[in-house]
């Protein structure tokens, strides 16, 4: 936990270059929110050398609303703060500040230096460790959805698509559409530019199903790399939309009648000895490793679902025909179903986890699901055949509804094994409250259609 001389020495000296005057301390919370403390340049660097920055750990009894759950068998408002204990490898210069600041993502741990059991990155950092004790890493790479609109400030009003460079709003679909990707050029340079500044590593980007929705594909590398760079990443497409007076959403679902937004994660391990993927062998064929990590997946995803789809709005993917999975069918090659394997060098073999929204917590649903593998290849669970048909036309098998997710979390003594019995237990809670607070809202749909007919 400790930061060497030597590299409190290069902080102050890149500070200095980079002329920074305050840093942004920051880290997820559970929502995959940003949560931290900004300091003057020079409290930042004592805060360093002392270990002296800290901050309530009731910061995860927040709902995505900053709404405090009332009564938690986890959280205790009158106990100790958390140490903040920054990981220098991702200390950034924020392009979108005026003034030199920047940015660099903490570690939490307890005051005894053992790490916290309820962050999002110590959990991932949990699992990541898990593999390792048993000669394993992971490798993946995240896909990401997004919506662009205009500004919205009324939420009793749906969303508007945003003027384009043509004059034009874009109402239909234009799946890859390079003319349709070129309507917003200058906003998506500007999040090149900005990824190149964060050292975000881009890799392909295409236009989606829906009006003017966009999707960007991340380098595949590190669990935790990855995961702060998609953490990062849709910190700074929010950024650079509100520079161009538009708004970015990861909401799951934003138009009702449009395909949602997902965050697909590619996935797979490799030897922590010789970096040789395991779900290959020698000649190129599939391991039973390879067929057991599915067959976790489709065993204890539907577990795991909460945090693949955090919130009410997100099961409003999950529907017949509209490009996110109802199921946790595999194939090859198989867009329709929840586990796809793509075609690929022996090398590179991969699963694609296609169940996960862009509204997940990028660290979380990046744990959950390399745990999910992980129990298959410890209890060598077998997985079905692989589909060559439509996905859709198999049963529904994973929850519709976020109450159904949360049920199911709370019992899974695999799940909170692995990622940590505490946390399960708050995020439910966290997740309760945040339905419970939907339950309180009278709709529009409710007025319009119960007002005067029943």
């Amino acid at each position: 936990m400790k930061i060497e001389k030597g590299s409190l020495k290069e902080l102050k000296q890149w500070l200095e270059l980079n002329k920074i005057t305050e840093v942004e301390c920051i880290f997820p919370d559970m929502a995959g929110s940003t949560k931290g403390k900004i300091l003057p340049v020079n409290r930042f660097t004592k805060s360093v050398e002392e270990e002296s920055l800290k901050l309530a750990d009731s910061v995860f009894g927040q709902t995505v609303s900053g709404k405090w759950i009332d009564e938690s068998q986890i959280i205790d408002y009158v106990e100790e703060d958390v140490l903040m204990i920054p990981d220098l490898s991702t200390l950034k210069k924020l392009p979108w500040n005026k003034e030199p600041t920047a940015q660099v993502i903490c570690d939490l741990y307890s005051n005894s230096g053992s790490p916290s059991l309820i962050a999002p990155r110590q959990v991932l950092n949990k699992i990541i460790k898990l593999l390792k004790d048993n000669g394993l890493k992971a490798i993946v790479a995240p896909e990401l959805e997004f919506y662009l609109c205009e500004k919205n400030l009324d939420p009793n009003i749906p969303l508007l698509t945003p003027v384009g460079k043509s004059g034009r709003r874009a109402n239909g679909s234009d799946v890859f559409g390079i003319d349709s990707v070129n309507e917003f050029d200058i906003f998506l340079d500007d999040i090149y530019d900005y990824c190149e500044m964060l050292d975000i590593g881009v890799d392909t980007l295409v236009h989606e199903s829906g009006p003017s929705q966009i999707e960007i594909n991340l380098n595949h590398g590190d669990p935790l790399k990855l995961a702060d760079q998609t953490f990062m990443f849709k910190r700074a497409v929010r950024q650079v939309a509100l520079k161009h007076n538009i708004h970015a959403t990861f909401m799951a679902k934003p138009h009702q009648g449009q395909p949602g937004s997902s965050m697909h994660i590619h996935q797979n391990l490799v030897s922590y000895k010789d970096d040789k993927n395991i779900f290959t062998d020698l000649q190129g064929k599939e391991t039973n490793s390879f067929y057991h990590y599915i067959g976790g997946l489709q065993e204890y995803l539907p577990d795991a679902m909460v945090f693949f789809a955090p919130y009410v709005n997100s099961y409003r993917r999950f529907v017949m025909n509209s490009s996110a999975p109802i199921n946790t069918h595999w194939g090859f090659e198989n867009r329709t179903v929840g586990l796809r394997v793509p075609l690929s060098s022996p090398n590179a073999k991969r699963v694609e986890n296609r169940i996960p929204g862009a509204d997940t917590n990028p660290y979380l649903a990046i744990a959950a699901s390399l745990a999910c593998g992980y129990l298959g290849i410890k209890e060598e669970i077998e997985p079905e055949k692989p589909i060559a048909g439509s996905g859709f036309e198999r049963r529904h098998n994973i929850p519709k509804y976020l109450p159904d997710a949360i049920k199911r979390i709370k019992v899974s003594d695999s799940l909170s094994e692995v990622m940590g019995k505490e946390f399960i237990t708050l995020f439910a809670e966290v997740k309760q409250t945040e339905h419970d607070a939907y339950q309180d809202v009278i709709s529009a749909w409710e007025r319009d259609h119960l007002l005067l007919n029943v």
